[in-house]
């Protein structure tokens, strides 16, 4: 687990790394953004860390996923929310992953809501992309979930992928700001981890059972490891993705 800043031996900006648990982990976005040569500045704010006041020493944010909603009353989530602003008027790169996701979109004034009929997707499920995320970059046709709310789609924002039970899966606002639905940074470990102790959410509506979770792996995960590395490319340094 990566506990405090990780420094390289490269001379690029710290990527500030959000997360939401006292044992989560930056998992594969952490490993592929130290091979592309950034730092990692890690910080917890739900365990007390602060968020910087500016960006000007970062290369960019990404904010995680958690058991917590975006809707959540607690101070911490209110002020993850409110210091999208950092970011936003600072023109920095930002990811959020399906909480940091449905975060900037309740900061754009969006909604953050379950499914009508109570459904989940916890598994694996195919998204497709729109014109404007084909003309990104390729998409795999299989991604990961672990998740049982969505966002709609806040004015001013391109939807990029687009899914079945959950249709906005992918989202750009302006020219630096991303959101995912789905989670492209889960290792081997941490999939495990993920179904032994979110097995009570299997008998939600939808939901995939373990098996199917560690089987999908096998067969859908590396065209979605290499996604995430030409995505992040997207994100932090602006390269178009060859068609």
């Amino acid at each position: 687990m990566l506990d405090k800043p990780v420094r390289n031996r490269g001379n690029k900006a710290p990527v500030l790394i959000v997360l939401h648990q006292e044992r989560s982990s930056a998992g594969r976005v952490g490993q592929l953004l130290l091979e592309k040569g950034y730092p990692l500045d890690i910080r917890r704010p739900v365990l007390g860390d602060a968020l910087p006041e500016t960006l000007a020493g970062h290369a960019g944010a990404v904010v995680f996923g958690g058991p917590m909603s975006a809707n959540d009353p607690d101070d911490f989530v209110k002020t993850e929310i409110n210091w999208l602003d950092v970011p936003l008027k600072e023109n920095k790169p930002y990811l959020g992953i399906c909480l940091g996701a449905q975060m900037l979109v309740r900061h754009l004034g969006g909604k953050v809501e379950a499914e009508p009929h109570g459904r989940v997707e916890i598994g694996w499920y195919p998204i497709r992309p729109t014109e404007h995320g084909r003309l990104l970059m390729r998409w795999p046709q299989m991604v990961y979930h672990f998740h049982r709310e969505g966002f709609d789609l806040p004015h001013g924002c391109q939807l990029l992928a687009e899914g079945d039970v959950y249709r906005n899966q992918a989202i750009r606002y302006g020219e630096n700001a991303w959101g995912i639905q789905f989670h492209a940074e889960l290792t081997r470990a941490m999939m495990h981890r993920w179904v032994v102790h979110g097995a009570s959410r299997f008998v939600m509506p939808n939901a995939q059972q373990g098996r199917d979770h560690l089987e999908g792996r096998m067969i859908f995960d590396a065209p979605l490891k290499a996604w995430l590395s030409e995505f992040l490319d997207l994100v932090f340094e602006k390269n178009r993705c060859p068609i």
